[in-house]
């Protein structure tokens, strides 16, 4: 076998792993599996208009270049760099939630410092609750008012909000509703207080990860620059990546700068604590046996 018949073989090997990267993490997993593999799968998210665009821009890189790995490099890059480099709404999303369960909690315990029952409280602050938990506390209400047992109401809402945060004070509620525990509206003050302390340090923490993203931006924004303009105006110097081996040096580079943003990805991605509310799933014989 010569010496450019190894490479294209490598190169196509290469370009397949690639092609099967990209359809695995398109694909969404079974919830079984998916804590096991999440961190390895590609952040693709995307909608059947963004794989369009994905493709189009691929192809249009490709045919201007005359380059398949950049074409290739080009669809991975339209699926997964504005996640990457963009506002993290997933992150905003939780600290509103935080900020809403302290809100929630700080309700509860005003409203049973006057003397109300917890079934009472929680139909009468459902109503009030922050945005980012109003559509929760509004199903807790409606399923107290159909009569449902207060304890599995609760847990229903513990799962549908599916924060661990939330676990504990709902954990609070089960055990007040289900054990008559003292002493709650206290336990809801203080929860209140830690939950507010964790969103305080969840913003700092966001704080600094927006000044690494805003630098990852500027890298980006001028590297793609800097080969867009040497494609456009110096063509002849990149004539050394028409050839099979320049077309495996510039995979090798992609795959650095995948690499390297997964790396980023990987290490901006706080870990969220368990929850102590989540039911365990049953097994073969517990589903046989009910």
């Amino acid at each position: 076998m010569t010496h450019s018949a190894l490479t294209g073989l490598m190169l196509g090997a290469g370009f397949t792993s690639c092609v099967a990267l990209i359809a695995y993490g398109a694909v969404s997993r079974p919830q079984d599996g998916q804590l096991a593999w999440r961190r390895w799968r590609l952040p693709v998210q995307a909608s059947g208009r963004k794989w369009l665009t994905a493709v189009v821009a691929a192809v249009l890189t490709g045919a201007v270049t005359g380059w398949p790995v950049a074409g290739l490099l080009t669809l991975v890059a339209v699926l997964t760099l504005p996640r990457l480099l963009g506002p993290d709404r997933q992150a905003a999303a939780r600290t509103a939630r935080l900020e809403a369960v302290a809100v929630w909690a700080e309700m509860l315990r005003d409203t049973l410092s006057a003397a109300a029952g917890l079934e009472q409280a929680i139909l009468a602050t459902a109503p009030v609750a922050p945005p980012a938990l109003h559509a929760e506390t509004a199903r807790l209400a409606a399923r107290i008012a159909e009569g449902q047992p207060l304890g599995g109401a609760l847990r229903a809402f513990a799962d549908e909000v599916d924060e661990a945060t939330c676990d504990m004070v709902t954990a609070a509620l089960v055990m007040a509703a289900e054990r008559q525990a003292r002493q709650l509206a206290p336990l809801l003050g203080q929860l209140a207080a830690a939950t507010r302390e964790q969103v305080t340090m969840r913003l700092k923490t966001e704080a600094g990860r927006g000044r690494v993203r805003t630098s990852v931006r500027v890298i980006t924004c001028t590297t793609l620059g800097m080969a867009a303009g040497l494609v456009v105006l110096n063509r002849p110097y990149l004539d050394p990546y028409t050839s099979a081996e320049g077309q495996l040096v510039l995979a090798l580079v992609g795959a650095l700068f995948a690499l390297a943003y997964w790396w980023l990805m990987k290490i901006a991605t706080m870990e969220e604590e368990p929850r102590v509310l989540k039911a365990a799933p049953l097994t073969l014989g517990e589903v046989t046996a009910r």
